[in-house]
């Protein structure tokens, strides 16, 4: 990468320098050269990721205003122009590209940017876990969640989407053997307890608790629950009038 490359070459230069000039220990002249290094390449990496978060903040802009093109558009400049600077910025914006052809349902051209995504984005992750159990890979989408809980373990929305995935193809052991181990890594998440004690009693996980964090996986419909809140709500007001 351009930032690290320049950062060296320019604490080595510095260091030799400084051994020409001086008559000082070659030690000091490896520390210091070392300070250059690493002081120049955190400010080059603060200008570069300050950048790439103002192009995402601008594609996020488009999004909003539903002009999603222009948004990968966007996302795709970014990538191209500051992609060779810094390490994993070209897998974070394959992901946010991923994201958005995923939530217009397009899942082909998801897919082909999700599986080149940032194993950290965790959103990234679970889009690329559930259209791989849609397409019945399910060696491939266990994997992917396990990569994507074992350097995201805060998240409890994952692991319930790992459950919950691992549930609709009929491995509701594991899916338990799964939330248990989310229970010690994301800590005593009520939600993450709800749905463990759902599954162990052969129920379907409540997983619009989540609310618009969950729909954007779309392996529920907004209306589905529309219509449960309804009915619910219509049940009551036949009790009252009883």
């Amino acid at each position: 990468m351009f930032s690290l490359l320049i950062s060296l070459a320019v604490g080595l230069l510095f260091g030799f320098g400084l051994s020409l000039t001086t008559g000082l220990h070659p030690a000091v002249y490896v520390v210091v050269g070392s300070i250059v290094f690493m002081v120049l390449y955190f400010i080059l990496m603060r200008k570069i990721m300050k950048k790439v978060s103002d192009g995402v903040e601008a594609a996020q802009r488009d999004l909003m205003a539903n002009r999603p093109e222009k948004a990968v558009a966007t996302i795709k400049s970014v990538q191209k122009q500051y992609g060779p600077w810094q390490f994993y910025i070209k897998k974070q914006m394959d992901a946010q590209i991923g994201i958005i052809h995923y939530m217009r349902r397009d899942f082909n051209k998801a897919y082909d940017y999700l599986k080149r995504g940032f194993v950290r984005h965790w959103i990234a992750m679970g889009m690329l876990g559930v259209i791989y159990m849609k397409r019945n890979k399910i060696a491939d989408m266990t994997s992917t969640f396990d990569k994507a809980v074992a350097v995201t373990r805060k998240e409890p929305l994952l692991w319930n989407l790992y459950a919950y995935c691992l549930d609709h193809v009929g491995q509701r052991e594991k899916a338990i053997t799964v939330m248990n181990k989310a229970l010690k890594k994301a800590g005593n998440d009520e939600r993450l307890k709800a749905n463990l004690e759902a599954l162990q009693n052969n129920k379907k996980m409540k997983m619009q608790v989540y609310g618009d964090a969950w729909y954007q996986f779309h392996l529920e419909k907004t209306g589905a629950m529309i219509r449960k809140q309804t009915k619910a709500i219509q049940g009551r007001r036949k009790i009252v009038r009883r």
